[in-house]
């Protein structure tokens, strides 16, 4: 029976210590990563988890290395992180940097790159 709780105790505080250290990730976006789209008007990034609007927002790097800064917001649900960049893209590569602080506080960064084709 000793055993049994000791087996009892491992698996609720692995799962509890699992809950905690999740944070959130991003698991879809629009453009998404590596894809190769006409010019968009909005870019889109949606994560796992809620995040903290007045913490969270991304730019775009441009093929020329220049920052474009995007007016984003925050959905209603609090998960999708959107924005129309100012400007048209201008075809080449384009780094989407992300910063989001999820409602249990941890921040995360990320980028990834899709590319805008000519025409």
């Amino acid at each position: 029976m000793r055993i049994w709780n000791l087996a009892l105790v491992a698996t609720v505080a692995a799962a509890v210590a699992g809950t905690a250290a999740a944070h959130a990730r991003l698991v879809s976006a629009t453009p998404a990563p590596d894809s190769i789209v006409a010019a968009p008007r909005a870019v889109s990034l949606t994560f796992s988890e809620r995040m903290v609007p007045a913490f969270s927002d991304f730019d775009l790097v441009g093929p020329d290395g220049a920052t474009v800064a995007v007016d984003a917001a925050v959905s209603d649900d609090g998960k999708t992180l959107s924005g129309a960049p100012a400007a048209r893209l201008a075809p080449g590569v384009w780094r989407v940097n992300w910063r989001i602080a999820s409602s249990d506080g941890h921040r995360m960064t990320g980028s990834y790159t899709f590319t805008v084709r000519r025409g």
